[in-house]
């Protein structure tokens, strides 16, 4: 293997695709970089916490619930930072609601958005798109804090927007305080906030019909021929939700990735693999160095929910219920089970080269085909730049 191929050092810096960026954190500092729409690059960054967490939470599969729910939390917040920052609030703001898609679709996720399950389309994307901490006492960051964004001038021309027009940045506060774009007050603000609460119920109570309940609905139907008598036990129920369960994953993946700002949500995360592939091989982190790497990365977001859903049918094999309802109800319980399970075996995909790791990693390695896409190099720059910020002074301080 040539030495530029050799991965030097498994890292345990990780990160997630935003709107028009990408966060990194490293075991000392996260950082967060966009791309504004004047083509400069807006980068906050703060220091990395969690260390103080109680043992408790340390503990294995204890600790893959936690990281699990904080990374979302964490990760929605960066989200929503990154709509801001990135400017295309302000830029939907003359068009009202039939602006562009891309303004909408930052809107949509921050706090203005008007077509619910494209915003939907934009939270699940960049959930995918976040690798699984791997650092024990880095999993989680303070909020990211408004007005603290520093400014830094493009070395590659970002790509303009056919429907928006390149103008002079606002100020970081300007970004973060939204001053004189809330006319309507509280009233504003509760409607938004409504309507963001209702939005996110009406999304988990699709997700459990579609992906727990109806499975097993579908095999009790199917049960009722007397051809299929032979397969009705735990073990056939269990791999034919399975099987229905990442058959609608991947179909729903295939399909959001046809939606232009969906696609550049998976590119910015492509971006992100590559940078970190060009720091574990240790290349110096330049655009023409990271374009070069790979795309697919066993530590992402994308290759633990794909292990968790292949976790999900053996842990199914062991639920005797038929009934619909209370199988979905059961399935609920156990998910906290199978998310630390997880989480334990993409750690380990992330540590070792193992014949038994490439084997568990093949399937979300395939599925990160949808979830990431070749990035252009103003995405490989804004990637690039959130590493950097993230990169710790002693090199054995971040290794996996």
């Amino acid at each position: 293997m040539a030495k530029s191929e050799q991965v030097l050092k498994k890292t345990s810096i990780g990160g997630q695709a935003l709107i028009e960026g990408i966060m990194m954190r490293g075991p000392e500092k996260t950082a967060m970089a966009v791309r504004h729409v004047s083509g400069e690059i807006v980068i906050e960054e703060w220091a990395t916490s969690g260390s103080k967490r109680a043992k408790f939470w340390k503990l294995p599969l204890i600790r893959g619930i936690y990281n699990f729910v904080d990374s979302m939390y964490f990760g929605y917040k960066c989200l929503m930072r990154s709509a801001e920052l990135s400017g295309l609030e302000d830029e939907e703001e003359p068009a009202g609601k039939g602006g562009a898609a891309a303004a909408s679709a930052a809107d949509d996720a921050g706090e203005a958005g008007t077509a619910g399950s494209e915003a939907e389309a934009v939270l699940a994307s960049a959930a995918l798109s976040a690798d699984v901490p791997s650092q024990e006492g880095a999993p989680a960051a303070s909020q990211p804090a408004a007005g603290t964004a520093v400014r830094q001038e493009p070395t590659v021309p970002a790509p303009a927007a056919a429907d928006t027009p390149a103008g002079p940045a606002s100020s970081a506060a300007g970004c973060a305080e939204k001053e004189g774009k809330k006319p309507e007050g509280f009233l504003s603000q509760f409607g938004m906030t409504l309507l963001m609460v209702v939005s996110a119920v009406l999304g988990v109570v699709l997700a459990v019909g579609l992906f727990i309940y109806l499975p097993s609905l579908l095999f009790n139907l199917l049960m009722k021929i007397p051809a299929m008598g032979m397969f009705n036990n735990q073990i056939w129920r269990a791999v034919f939700e399975g099987v229905l369960r990442i058959a609608l994953f991947v179909g729903y993946l295939a399909a959001v990735s046809l939606m232009k700002d969906i696609r550049r949500v998976f590119q910015y995360h492509g971006a992100e693999h590559k940078c970190i592939f060009c720091y574990e091989k240790g290349l110096p982190l330049t655009v023409e160095n990271v374009r070069k790497q790979i795309r697919f990365h066993p530590r992402c977001g994308t290759s633990f929910m794909i292990l968790m859903l292949i976790v999900g049918i053996v842990v199914s094999m062991f639920i005797p219920i038929e009934v619909p309802i209370l199988r979905t109800l059961v399935k609920l319980l156990t998910i906290p089970v199978i998310v630390g399970i997880g989480y334990e075996l993409i750690k380990w995909a992330g540590r070792s080269d193992s014949l038994a790791v490439r084997i568990i990693s093949a399937p979300g390695l395939w599925v990160q085909r949808l979830t990431t896409k070749e990035p252009d190099d103003s995405m490989i720059e804004v990637a690039i730049t959130a590493l950097n910020r993230v990169i710790p002074e002693d090199p054995e301080a971040d290794r996996l």
